[in-house]
């Protein structure tokens, strides 16, 4: 029997939600009050997760996930979402009218949902974050922990060509919450766009899905029609849910205002491509939300007894043929909530507006004697160097407290405008370690940093570092809750308290970890990741490089550093060593060389020389040449940080995450996402290194495949399987992204709203102009060569007895028929999830997809001896003679395939492969088809809106005749509704707005 497994995808993590309320206002004295009030003792909250005997008794591991996510602080409460934060993007220009068509949207949405989850789930509370590019006004709310990168809901534009379709970020699989969901402004402004996306409401409740149950669309862009074995022929039938919608097949080629439309050709299988299914505006279904959502009868997920389980869409692949609605009903949601007697939500969504402030940032710095070992101390100057005169973005406000077993106040909240006030802080970090640890004593102190300058600590960050451990660190839990702070935690070396990251997890900060290293490399890629959240990436560093070595005696370290086009402005590298000044030189892509007189090195700590490039950094690789002229080997290593070289080109970036599923074996999963502004970066070669204290660091290539932890393919997701775990402790993470002079692809957002081609009503078919398509070239970005550091980390609590891993599930089988033989391919799963190999596959077949699923051990055997399995992530073909199966009866042969490791464990049953060995005579088309409109006579209504919405003459129409209609199907789905929120003319003051809310 197969052992069902589940192939693990990264959810946002729901931040702990709480109410109260410290300040009735942010005033002075109630921190003061708080901060000399005494706290009894209280126990962090529990993070591990429950651990099982699973088949060959592994013993789970219990863990934390450290810099997991900036995750969404959505709770549900007496069936009530609150406390949804949507951000706009800086970039995007002030417009009161987009406040005003967010709340109208998310109103609608909360009725829509409430209806379409019978009467379970609404919208409460709302915050939406205004950026601190648009004008203040004092009735705007301060931020506390909430930021533009870790909102639900994004509102910015595309920096390509996918324009205004709205879309939700998933990194994973089936009911795993997403990242977020994208709107552009324009989406939100133009009432024009609702004839191609529908009504803004229903389109908010189809993402809301996306992001916070999991499942997928219920369409398929790519394969829109299918052969359906659920006649005795065989008939052709569209791709969604539920299956019976009413429409007309027809092609139609429209350029401006001229239109053509001939007969579909069908090819003796299916219909060629292009061919679209108009739906009829009126139809008698009542679902489904992931397919048919602009449709005015449509009020329901689609469910088990309405489910088409035949149809090749996402929802049926990635969530074992499960309805939407049985998905939603596994969920957490679901399983805490109860059905309301009541026909509307209880209450109104109320909203609040809350504005960007400047960022407050403390370094607490841990300056107790444990500090002292592995040059911790001279570490954490160097790294704490680079964050100030690199790192933090000018305007930031920064002060320094260090703590032994008191905290002192170092420097006090100054704000950074200039060079010479980032020198000045440097000043101010320690250098000497003595005495214990009390990090209460060092909470306590920079909260009152902060409030002595900003009065009040709301919004602010403390940036918390410590290697020892602390018997009081509770007594402050309570008060860190109610500061309205962040705390970010740095946990240094094996010994750092165990309870330190409760800190970030009642916050939303980050939890990070460095591992104890002969130069400051480690630590510094740390201090790195803490970048502002505010969402204006032109500001914010980026770090190209880091990289350590132990180089002999007489040994050379090369290193190249690409700088490609979209960075280059304050342009920092350093060279650090553990024993003495190697011979070096940096020379820049035009040949001009730097040595080590060019670059500044302190006498205050004599090991690390930094050189900043003035202006804007020579596109192409900078070469690094070290040699080692100390008498014995030493630690060499280098790193590298930029700016964007522009405000209106977006960088490419990095975020590595990790994850870890609740199901059985609990495999560590590592993403990394990699894009260019919102668009994904294809092709890049992506490397994380897993490192823990006393163990060798472990190499892991992440892949963007769609196989084994990666959920789809070509989506700039980067993911892997981690199978080595080493026993308990902190983990960190690094993850290098590069592209070497190759052209590199930026792909398009998957769950995206489908683009509405048209509708039929009262015989007449009112088509929109069609959705721009583009070539493979005109997606080719030819970046350069680049390269992105990114550092996440994990924690594990239980010690780990070895554990052994069985194959990770099959995604991606396909069959297909060719030269009368039935060839089946797939990507190899590893014989520990997707590493190493598989020791035999196990191949079924059947005539029946559900029996197959459910009762794959007793469904008809392929026999695939001579079958060698791959390694991991290689293409897998197999070929299989027809002469076995009754391919007289059977129209539709279904295979599914199991993967055996060398110890007998077993994966999970793989998706389902549909081969069609018979092609129907006829293509039976299973739609209210009216012959009367077939004629030359049928007419075609085009409204020739742009893409972007913007053409103004949408009263315009172009009749054209029809030769004949196709009986095609295509997976395309309509706006029904024109009806949608008035938009106001003119711009809109804030002053109406808050009025509003």
């Amino acid at each position: 029997m197969c052992l069902g497994l589940y192939i693990l995808g990264w959810g946002r993590r729901t931040i702990l939600g709480y109410h109260d309320k410290v300040f009735s206002r942010p005033t002075g004295g109630h921190i003061k009050r708080l901060i000399s009030h005494r706290f009894s003792n209280q126990e962090p909250r529990s993070q591990g997760l429950v651990m099982g005997m699973i088949r060959s008794l592994i013993l789970l591991l219990s863990f934390q996930l450290l810099h997991v996510a900036k995750g969404s602080m959505v709770k549900l409460n007496k069936n009530g979402y609150e406390d949804l934060v949507v951000a706009i993007n800086p970039q995007v220009p002030e417009d009161a009218n987009i406040i005003l068509s967010t709340m109208n949207m998310i109103k609608s949405a909360s009725n829509y949902l409430f209806e379409t989850t019978k009467h379970r789930f609404f919208f409460k509370s709302v915050k939406i974050i205004i950026p601190k590019t648009w004008k203040k006004n004092t009735t705007y709310s301060r931020l506390k922990t909430e930021s533009y990168d870790k909102a639900d809901v994004i509102i910015a534009d595309h920096n390509g060509k996918q324009v205004d379709a709205p879309y939700t970020l998933q990194y994973a699989g089936c009911k795993e919450k997403g990242r977020y969901i994208h709107f552009t402004p324009n989406f939100l402004l133009n009432d024009r766009l609702a004839k191609v996306y529908g009504e803004r409401g229903p389109v908010f409740v189809h993402e809301w899905a996306h992001l916070r149950w999991g499942v997928f669309d219920e369409y398929n862009s790519d394969v829109p029609f299918y052969v359906s074995g659920n006649s005795e022929k065989g008939s052709v039938e569209v791709t969604s849910c539920p299956a019976g919608v009413t429409g007309t097949p027809v092609f139609i080629d429209c350029n401006e205002d001229k239109c053509e439309s001939r007969i579909c050709r069908y090819d003796g299988q299916l219909y060629e491509k292009g061919c679209s299914f108009i739906p009829d505006i009126q139809q008698k279904i009542s679902g489904s939300v992931m397919c048919f959502q602009h449709i005015p009868s449509v009020v329901e997920f689609c469910d088990k007894n309405t489910h088409n389980i035949e149809a090749p869409n996402m929802q049926n692949e990635i969530c074992n043929y499960k309805s939407t609605w049985e998905v939603i009903m596994e969920s957490d949601d679901f399983r805490i909530s109860s059905v309301l007697n009541a026909s509307a939500p209880p209450s109104e969504t109320t909203f609040t507006l809350m504005q960007t402030q400047d960022r407050a940032v403390a370094l607490v710095l841990d300056v107790s004697g444990s500090m002292s070992k592995s040059d911790r101390i001279g570490h954490l100057y160097s790294a704490a160097e680079v964050f100030l005169l690199q790192i933090i973005e000018i305007g930031s406000w920064v002060g320094i407290v260090t703590f032994d077993s008191e905290a002192s106040e170092k420097a006090p909240l100054q704000q950074i405008t200039n060079d010479a006030a980032r020198q000045k802080l440097v000043q101010y970090l320690p250098t000497f370690a003595s005495g214990t640890t009390n990090i209460c004593a060092g909470i306590h102190k920079g909260l009152k940093l902060i409030e002595d300058k900003m009065a009040t600590t709301y919004g602010s960050e403390i940036v918390l570092l410590t290697d020892g451990e602390d018997q009081g660190i509770a007594a402050c839990f309570h008060l860190v809750k109610q500061s309205g702070a962040k705390i970010h935690t740095i946990a240094l070396g094996p010994e750092a308290a165990k309870e330190l990251e409760e800190f970030s997890k009642v916050t939303g900060g980050l939890k990070l970890y460095a591992a104890d290293g002969v130069t400051p490399s480690k630590l510094i890629s740390t201090f790195s990741t803490i970048t502002s959240e505010s969402g204006e990436i032109s500001e914010q560093s980026i770090q190209l490089e880091s990289k350590e070595l132990a180089v002999q005696y007489s040994g050379w370290m090369n290193a190249t550093v690409p700088v490609d086009k979209t960075v280059g402005n304050d342009t920092f590298f350093s060279v650090a060593w553990s024993l003495s000044q190697p011979f070096f030189f940096l020379r820049d892509p035009k040949g001009k060389e730097y040595g080590s007189l060019d670059f500044t090195i302190k006498d205050s700590t004599g090991n690390t020389a930094r050189l900043s490039i003035s202006g804007t950094a020579e596109v192409g690789d900078w070469q690094f040449c070290i040699k080692n002229t100390h008498t014995a080997t030493q630690g060499i290593s280098v790193t590298a940080t930029s700016r964007p070289a522009s405000s209106s080109v977006p960088p490419v970036t990095i975020a590595a995450h990790v994850t870890r599923a609740n199901r059985p074996f609990n495999p560590v999963v590592v993403y990394a996402e990699v894009s260019q502004g919102f668009l994904p970066v294809v092709g890049a070669t992506v490397i994380a290194t897993i490192e823990k204290d006393g163990a060798a660091a472990v190499t892991l290539e992440l892949r963007d495949n769609g196989a084994g932890a990666d959920t789809i393919k070509n989506d700039g997701i980067y993911s892997r399987y981690f199978t080595s775990l080493q026993g308990i402790g902190r983990y960190n993470v690094k993850v290098n992204a590069q592209g070497r002079n190759t052209t590199t692809r930026l792909g398009f957002r998957q769950n995206r709203a489908f683009y509405i081609p048209g509708y039929r009503e009262n015989g007449k078919i009112y088509m929109n102009a069609p959705r721009p398509k583009f070539t493979d070239k005109e997606n080719e970005v030819k970046l350069g060569s680049f390269s992105r550091i990114s550092t996440s980390s994990l924690v594990v609590n239980t010690d780990d007895y070895a554990p052994l891993y069985p194959p990770c599930k099959v995604t991606d089988l396909r069959a297909r028929i060719e030269n009368k033989t039935i060839v089946l391919s797939w990507t190899a799963p590893g014989g520990d999830f997707d590493n190493g190999k598989a020791d035999h596959y196990i191949i079924k077949s059947s005539a029946n997809l559900l029996d197959l699923r459910n009762h794959f051990d007793r469904a008809t055997s392929v026999n695939s001896s001579n079958l060698i399995p791959k390694e991991a992530g290689s293409e897998e073909t197999f070929k299989i003679n027809p002469e076995n199966f009754d391919t007289e009866n059977d129209i539709i042969i279904y295979f599914a395939i199991c993967a055996v490791d060398d110890t007998n464990l077993i994966s999970e049953v793989s998706n389902i492969a549909q081969a069609t060995w018979f092609i129907p005579p006829k293509p039976s088309v299973p739609l209210e088809y009216d012959g009367n409109n077939d004629s030359v006579n049928s007419t075609v209504i085009v409204v020739p809106l742009d893409y972007d919405g913007n053409n103004g003459s949408v009263n315009s129409t172009v009749k054209v005749a029809i030769v004949a209609l196709c009986v095609a199907v295509a997976c395309t789905i309509l706006s029904s509704t024109l009806c949608v929120l008035q938009k106001r003319k003119g711009r809109l003051s804030i002053e109406t707005i808050q009025k509003l809310v």
